[in-house]
């Protein structure tokens, strides 16, 4: 088979792993992973995405299918010939040498000058924002520390493509937000590839590039964080990327600008929607998805939004800047709505009657 296009720097071509004849971790993996771009490999425990990246690291062999880094095929090249860095989430640091030996490990390796060695450590501990701790040990150093001096150890040997294992996961929450915007901004500086993965939807929405979200063994959807959350083409996207309301119903009717009119089930009313992905025909059965913060509180002498629908607020919680609503509408039906936290924001105590509204292109139907 002939190489892919130099354009791409990294290329999986219909690659699977399986483990014995019952467990397929990933099936047929086509992806294609742009040169210099920060690319998150998304989805919940167990669906293919450490697999995946562990299978371009080298530490796992595809049980078919082709892995090209760079128009060279590398699915049989042994791990440390692949020239690619690595960060684990436990760091993976050697306890009983310091920081600066155990960034100069990499390249004494590669038969580095001592010279050249000693300017590296310097230059990737100023990186990292780390000078001076050259001569501390890892048990020295806090958790996020010790993070920043594995990403360094991973940049030291100035690779062009870094592949990252839930690199944040053992951080606590400020210092793992912080972490997140200091990896991206190593990023930009080096302008290598980056190939990451995590489960944290936050985590990926504010790092990535592009998102590849994994499901039992494939890709689900592959965009930009911006389309992924706006415009998710699955409902299993729609769901696992942030939170939103679903409702199953049947089509009614199409318009000429593809606009559906969908039949709620349980007599729930009809709604506007718009599909993402295809057209479905009168009598398809779909899933509405509606995003909580696309909701709207409809009152008297406002023009109201292409649908409505009235309810009772059942849990009313203040969250500094929005208010988060649980309410009921008909047929049981409960709706999560996030209202921004502003001057003009009346009342809503639990028991109190509501219009909720959202506009028919917010109202994205998918497969049910």
């Amino acid at each position: 088979m002939s190489a892919p296009p130099a354009t791409a720097h990294v290329e999986f071509r219909g690659v699977s792993k399986s483990y014995g004849e019952t467990v397929q971790a990933v099936r047929e993996l086509d992806l294609e992973i742009r040169r210099g771009e920060f690319l998150t490999l998304l989805g919940p425990s167990g669906s293919g995405k450490t697999t995946a990246l562990m299978m371009l690291a080298g530490f796992e062999a595809p049980s078919a299918g082709e892995i090209f880094i760079d128009s060279r095929r590398i699915d049989r090249v042994p791990a440390n010939k692949r020239g690619i860095g690595m960060v684990f989430q436990n760091y993976a640091l050697f306890p009983h040498m310091t920081v600066a030996e155990n960034l100069a490990f990499p390249l004494e390796v590669r038969g580095l000058a001592k010279a050249e060695i000693e300017r590296r450590v310097k230059s990737v501990l100023d990186m990292v924002q780390l000078p001076g701790l050259g001569s501390r040990r890892p048990d020295q150093l806090s958790g996020g520390q010790q993070q920043r001096i594995a990403v360094a150890r991973a940049l030291i040997f100035e690779p062009k493509l870094v592949l990252m294992d839930e690199p944040l996961g053992a951080l606590d929450k400020q210092l793992r937000e912080q972490m997140q915007f200091e990896i991206k901004d190593i990023h930009a500086r080096l302008g290598v590839t980056f190939v990451y993965v995590t489960h944290d939807q936050t985590e990926a929405l504010t790092m990535s590039d592009r998102i590849a979200v994994f499901n039992a063994g494939r890709v689900q959807q592959l965009s930009t964080p911006n389309e992924l959350y706006e415009r998710p083409r699955t409902s299993f996207v729609a769901s696992f990327i942030g939170e939103n309301n679903r409702m199953p119903g049947l089509v009614e009717a199409v318009a000429s600008n593809g606009e559906l009119s969908v039949a709620l089930a349980e007599g729930g009313g009809t709604l506007r929607a718009v599909a993402p992905e295809g057209r479905f025909a009168p009598g398809a059965s779909v899933m509405l998805s509606v995003r909580p913060e696309r909701i709207v509180l409809v009152t008297d002498g406002v023009v109201a939004p292409a649908n409505e629908m009235p309810a009772t607020i059942v849990q009313s919680v203040y969250v500094g800047d929005h208010i988060r609503l649980v309410a009921r509408a008909a047929g049981g039906r409960s709706f999560i709505v996030k209202l921004a936290n502003t001057p003009s924001l009346p009342a809503l105590p639990p028991g109190a009657a509501i219009r909720l509204g959202w506009r028919s292109q917010d109202c994205l139907a998918l497969d049910p």
